[in-house]
């Protein structure tokens, strides 16, 4: 399996909701890690931090979170199942998000500062997540994309929200009217 990237319309579906945890669920979260550390492998300046089964082309409702989300040679993640946001909190804050399917292009989101969500181990066992920050922005990113939407949704009227990354590692912005204004691969239904 190889991480898909936009325009694919499989990126656009909503998930469906895992209901046996099988050997086929457990293939796919390791099929998930891997894709994840190997894009890592090819990025120098990039950590990833998450993926959702949608980014494999597998419309199931599945998210892996790497366990340290600062620390790149830690290479435990944690499946979750079925995720689903039960609240958010808190301030809404710009920070910036970047995604395995959407190659080079950066944005400055706005997203709640907490989030409460509920989900099921890869054991079966069910858990509540209280997040703050980072961890908060990177469970809504995911749990987004089993509900068909790009972090760029967010932002594609912001003028000043795009950036692209450069070989140091740096943010730049992006021009929006040349790169990111009626581009059919990034926004297929405008």
């Amino acid at each position: 399996m190889k991480i898909i990237t936009t325009p694919n319309p499989k990126l656009r579906q909503k998930s469906t909701k895992v209901t046996d945890i099988d050997d086929s669920i457990h293939e796919i979260i390791e099929s998930m890690i891997e894709n994840s550390l190997e894009w890592e492998s090819k990025h120098p300046h990039e950590l990833s931090a998450a993926m959702a089964a949608p980014q494999l082309g597998i419309n199931r409702r599945i998210i892996v979170v790497r366990d340290d989300l600062e620390d790149k040679n830690n290479n435990h993640f944690t499946a979750l199942i079925n995720p689903e946001v039960i609240k958010t909190e808190g301030k809404t804050i710009k920070d910036y998000e970047g995604c395995l399917s959407v190659p080079e292009i950066y944005g400055l989101v706005p997203r709640p500062q907490k989030t409460k969500i509920k989900a099921t181990l890869e054991n079966g066992q069910e858990v509540r997540i209280k997040a703050e920050d980072y961890l908060a922005r990177t469970l809504l990113h995911e749990i987004d994309h089993l509900n068909g939407i790009l972090f760029i949704d967010h932002i594609k009227d912001d003028t000043k929200a795009f950036y692209k990354l450069d070989q140091d590692g740096n943010l730049k912005p992006l021009d929006y009217d040349k790169y990111i204004k009626g581009n059919q691969e990034l926004f297929p239904d405008d």
